[in-house]
């Protein structure tokens, strides 16, 4: 009886097979869980059962040497690099992730580094506004696509940033992200039977959570489906708050089970409570905290990385330009005046029966307005009077006479009195400010935090600086997700009218505005000093290209409260900036990690009638204060351990680059098959007529939107011009369907893929090459050409080799490595002579040490297995003696908080005794290697009289 183990190839039904997972029934018989190796079956997932099938082993000393008669080698060597080109990087280098299609940073190479060198990838990365959280993500996908570990994918972010995400990852990495909205997914239904799994339909999709969210039915699907990487942006989001789990929490929960790589990004990933960080810490890790309200450094190491302009800007080398700061003093006109004293002298009974200092006056809300616009405050008065005149007339209640009056006095002023709204107007006309309209790389965003104000500066800016009606362009919550996209994309697009963009806060959060604008205004200043970064982000980010141009707005008053209440807002402008430089998270000043936290501490100060220098000293002490979620932080993402083991950038080559490979295979295909092929004259790239099979096999893996228009695929392996082209496509083309009409070529480009499964073909199954090289190899030299793997007890190689075994006159040598293997031969030559030297003798030679040589690659792949052993060994303890103290850990804060609930405390105990177990399981299955190598002779190079 055959002894399967994990690892093994086989051959069932013609084709080959890895072999996954072994089960055998009481009867004993086995069931094989197995994954598809062979081109037509590829990454095919298939059950066998062993007393039904036909099981053949591969046996490696078998293969069939076969002499190769093209010119200059060129089917062995395409066949060669085919074959080489699918060794999976067993390190924790970074092998891929940094040859991107981006404007790389080391910084950004950071939280790849920090997950390789753990068993699990599972990280938050919750670096500041405008560092680039979303190609850090990209990097490490990549890295995991390159380890075979990322064939499934699936990101969940917010609507109006799937389109910017989707081509953030293709443009960039190649990673071809399906978007998934709540039609395509009923479209997907409707063509499947009704019990299938519509997230089964494509492999890598991108997905909204209020989609995912909505629908109980996903739910099921969601339980049933499984991922190699799931993403979540805006993870803040997903964070539980107090004792209440929101629906977007629940569903992070549910996905943190579905994969085993979970990558989280978030600029604010926590809201000061220990408790909310903490529950983000259990979805990337379920036994890592087991008081959620108690934790160190040491429980969350390598699980989140947090940096800040600051603590990058001695690698930025310029990317990050110093903002200029202008504050544009408005001094109020006399009807302003009028309605400021109006509502400093106005008293409202509603208010009278709230403490003050509470942050819940009346007044505070409508000052906020106020110091918005007259437009806002008017229908915030309009607001409450309707609820008013509902219970009250004026002569119950004098709250609404001091209304109306406010009210009056606010609708008398027009837009000549409306001073903000001059300075605004003078500013976008003024020499000193230089905005041209007739520009089209020159474009304003303008912030304003009501509905009303915005309309008010779009519909008044279009008649006073004689615009059309497209080229100011408003954007609000209220709108649709596919309208603010439509508008986003719009202004970043130079072929587009719109110049100015006027914002409500919706726009604050995740969305890129830089691509044409370094211009930002806040008409209104928020009471937020995480809106103000949020906001300022937009433009001040990483791949602006100019210096970012920041103006505040401020109202200059006579009226002692209005100045009072003004000087604390300006603290706020100040302050926000020198936090800024100095501690990198402006929200430490305030003390509060929500957006409405901070507007409670300033309405709070404004209500108690603090003065402004007590505020101002107040914040002063908050930069001084020391952030435990930041020691956490940065605790958790750097090592202890100074001979702990660093991830290098790694090179690997192979015999081609990506561009010739390409070009050499299409153009020896082309032979046989029609694949027509040619150089792009002005850079290095080709155009590549698609043929049925290919775009066959594109439709399959890419979005439609990023699919070739026309008959030719083109591509380039310039990185600069392919950024170029990124550019160009979001700036000129006004089809929101618009992608680069040329696409970056590196190893994960699709393509690429298609061209090894024709490559691989070249030779049969049980074939490999046998080439004759005159002159670069002595008589009776040979070299075997060999890759070795060897799996966890999941299937998962530990250890991939490519190597060389060196003969001389049928005798073993040595060991080459392929460096080696190339130099001494000459391979990398694409002109090697081919004399069609290799006769019956030579293969019958070749092929009578073909048993030896598996013998001395097992003998090889011994000492990497001992290696592996020596090193991951005491890891693997580590890791178990760790999840027994955490384990323990666990039950101990059950037991006390749980006492006086015996059986409470024995559910839980048991739910902990589950989760411990599956973990060891899961740490031991990835960890322990199998001593069972799956061997190939892929060529045979001889030595060969001339």
């Amino acid at each position: 009886m055959i002894d399967f183990a994990p690892g093994m190839r086989t051959i069932i039904r013609d084709e080959e097979w890895m072999v996954k997972k072994i089960e055998t029934n009481s009867l004993g018989n086995r069931t094989l869980y197995c994954v598809g190796v062979s081109p037509l079956v590829k990454d095919r997932e298939a059950i066998f059962l062993t007393d039904l099938e036909q099981i053949q082993i591969v046996d490696p000393a078998e293969v069939k040497l076969v002499a190769d008669a093209s010119p200059f080698y060129k089917r062995a060597l395409l066949y060669l690099e085919s074959q080489w080109r699918q060794q999976i990087p067993t390190d924790a280098n970074l092998h891929i992730g940094h040859q991107a299609a981006m404007d790389l940073m080391p910084y950004q190479l950071d939280p790849a580094k920090l997950s390789l060198q753990r068993p699990r990838q599972r990280i938050l990365i919750a670096d500041t506004v405008g560092l680039g959280k979303t190609l850090e993500a990209g990097i490490l996908m990549s890295e995991l696509i390159a380890r075979g570990k990322g064939k499934r994918i699936l990101v969940v972010t917010v609507k109006s940033m799937m389109t910017q995400f989707q081509k953030e990852m293709w443009n960039r990495f190649t990673i071809p992200l399906v978007r998934l909205d709540s039609n395509r997914i009923q479209k997907i239904r409707a063509n499947l039977p009704s019990n299938y799994n519509p997230f089964f339909y494509y492999d890598k999709t991108i997905v909204s959570i209020d989609t995912l969210k909505r629908d109980v039915e996903y739910r099921t699907h969601l339980e049933n489906a499984y991922w190699d990487i799931i993403v979540i942006d805006e993870a803040q989001n997903v964070a539980e708050r107090g004792d209440h789990q929101a629906q977007r929490s629940r569903l992070a929960k549910l996905l943190a089970d579905r994969s085993d790589t979970m990558i989280m990004l978030s600029a604010t990933p926590h809201d000061g409570r220990s408790k909310s960080f903490a529950s983000l810490m259990n979805m990337l890790d379920p036994t890592a905290i087991a008081d959620p309200q108690n934790y160190t450094p040491e429980d969350i190491k390598g699980l989140c990385i947090r940096r800040f302009k600051k603590d990058v800007k001695d690698q930025v080398s310029g990317s990050f330009l110093e903002r200029k700061i202008t504050l544009e003093r408005c001094c109020a006109s006399a009807k302003e005046e009028y309605a400021f004293n109006i509502f400093a002298e106005m008293q409202l009974e509603m208010d009278l029966g709230k403490t003050k200092g509470t942050g819940q006056l009346f007044k505070t809300s409508l000052e906020k307005s106020l110091f918005s616009s007259p437009a806002a405050c008017i229908k915030s008065i309009e607001s409450r009077l309707k609820k008013l005149h509902k219970k009250y007339t004026a002569d119950d209640i004098k709250d609404i006479r001091l209304l109306e009056e406010l009210k009056t006095a606010l609708e008398a002023i027009t837009p000549a009195d409306f001073t903000r709204y001059q300075k605004l107007l003078n500013l976008l006309k003024s020499k000193e400010y230089a905005w041209n309209p007739a520009d089209s790389g020159d474009r304003v965003v303008i912030f304003t935090e009501r509905i009303e104000t915005m309309k008010y500066l779009a519909e008044r800016l279009r008649q006073d600086l004689g615009l059309k009606a497209n080229v100011i362009q408003e954007i609000s919550g209220g709108m649709s997700d596919a309208e603010q996209q439509r508008i986003v994309e719009d202004f970043g697009r130079t072929e587009s009218p719109v110049r100015v963009l006027v914002a409500s806060d919706v726009a604050s959060e995740g969305l890129n505005l830089h691509y044409l604008s370094h211009r930002l205004i806040h008409f209104d200043i928020p009471w937020s000093l995480m809106v103000f970064q949020q906001r300022n982000g937009r433009i001040d980010r990483y791949g602006q290209q100019k210096r970012p141009d920041i103006r505040y707005m401020l109202i200059e008053s006579d009226n002692k409260r209005i100045k009072g209440d003004m000087r604390i807002i300006e603290i706020l402008i100040t302050k926000e900036e020198q936090a800024l430089k100095n501690i990198g998270d402006p929200s430490l000043l305030l003390g509060k990690f929500t957006i409405e936290d901070e507007e409670l501490v300033v309405a709070e100060t404004i209500e108690s009638g603090s003065d402004s220098d007590s505020f101002e000293q107040a914040l002063d002490a908050g930069e001084d204060e020391f952030d435990p979620f930041e020691a956490l932080m940065a605790a958790a993402g750097e090592s202890e351990n100074a001979d702990e083991k660093k991830s290098e950038i790694v090179s690997d080559e192979t015999l081609f680059s990506d561009m010739d490979y390409l070009y050499q295979a299409l153009t020896y295909l082309n032979q046989t098959e029609n694949h027509p092929v040619e150089r792009l004259k002005t850079v290095s790239g080709l155009d590549i007529k698609l043929t049925p099979d290919m775009e066959r096999r594109l439709k399959a893996l890419v979005p439609e939107e990023a699919l070739p228009q026309g008959e030719t695929l083109r591509v380039s392996d310039d990185k600069a011009f392919c950024m170029e082209q990124m550019r160009n496509s979001m700036q000129k083309n006004m089809d929101e369907s618009a992608w680069p009409t040329t696409q970056y070529l590196w190893k994960l480009h699709p393509v690429l893929s298609w061209v090894n499964d024709k490559a691989s073909l070249l030779f049969k199954r049980d074939e490999a090459p046998i080439l004759g090289l005159p002159g670069a190899l002595k008589a009776g030299e040979s070299i075997y050409v060999v890759t070795g793997s060897m799996p966890n007890l999941k299937s998962t190689p530990l250890v991939d080799e490519w190597f060389g075994l060196l003969y001389q006159d049928g005798k073993f040598v040595k060991v080459l490595s392929m460096n080696e293997v190339v130099q001494k031969t000459g391979l990398s030559n694409p002109k090697i002579p081919n004399t069609n030297c290799i006769g019956e003798d030579e293969i019958s030679a070749a092929s009578s040490l073909l048993r030896d040589v598996v013998s001395h690659a097992k003998m090889h792949l011994d000492e990497h297995y001992k290696r592996y052993q020596t090193e991951m060994s005491p890891l693997l303890d580590e890791e178990v003696d760790k999840l027994i103290e955490l384990q323990e850990k666990h039950k101990e804060y059950y037991q006390l908080t749980l006492f006086e609930h015996e059986r409470k405390l024995q559910e839980q105990e048991r739910r902990v005794d589950e989760l411990f177990d599956q973990f060891m399981s899961w740490v031991k299955e990835t960890l322990t290697i199998q001593n069972n190598p799956y061997i190939r002779v892929v060529s045979v190079l001889m030595g060969v009289s001339q």
